[in-house]
């Protein structure tokens, strides 16, 4: 009897993502990232219409190979070939998951993607690095890391994600663009809150 699929997804990436934290516990960027694509693009998939079985496939699995760089999105679509016979997922959706897994690299993109999974996989995947989310998940990879940090370097590191609003540019569907724009303002008035806390500018005579 082949493995139930939901599960089955859920496990593999979980184990590819404890070995890429090097089984040192603590904040697991890695699978924290891919829980949250997974939540957005099941959400964007009832929006638009998308195959949810599809879609939730591929938001699990899509960066199941992170650790192979550059590279992840091809070789993650290999797996997925692989991995998904062995379960009990529609055979004949497979290609569809393959294709979006494929697709989802990049932080921006000049030419939009035509798929309707891809474009959800896409705008779940990058709209998960934008927002309060993102703020939370980049300050857990950052710490993670053990090195020493202060709260000024930790904020320039922060700032200095311009392509954030390239990303936004680059959504497909309307509820991911809305969004998108809405995190992208939740972002900003964040770390302006904190530098201007830092500076004492809230410290008035009145």
């Amino acid at each position: 009897m082949k493995a139930e699929w939901r599960p089955a997804v859920r496990e593999v990436m979980r184990e590819a993502a404890e070995a890429e934290n090097g089984g040192s516990g603590g904040f697991n960027y890695r699978w924290e990232h891919v829980a949250a694509v997974a939540t957005l693009a099941q959400k964007l998939a009832r929006l638009t219409g998308a195959d949810q079985d599809v879609v939730e496939a591929a938001a699990w699995l899509h960066d199941v190979t992170k650790r192979d760089g550059e590279e992840h999105a091809q070789s993650g679509a290999r797996f997925a070939a692989e991995f998904l016979p062995q379960t009990d997922f529609p055979t004949q959706k497979i290609p569809t998951v393959v294709q979006a897994i494929a697709d989802h690299k990049g932080l921006w993109r000049d030419d939009p993607l035509t798929d309707l999974e891809s474009m959800v996989l896409w705008d779940a995947d990058k709209l998960s690095k934008l927002g309060l989310t993102a703020v939370f998940h980049f300050t857990g990879m950052i710490l993670g890391r053990g090195e020493a940090i202060t709260t000024e370097e930790l904020l320039d590191d922060l700032s200095s994600a311009a392509w954030q609003s390239r990303s936004a540019e680059s959504m497909h569907t309307e509820p991911a663009r809305r969004a998108a724009e809405a995190r992208l303002a939740a972002y900003e008035r964040l770390l302006s809150g904190l530098e201007r806390e830092l500076q004492g500018e809230d410290l008035t005579t009145r």
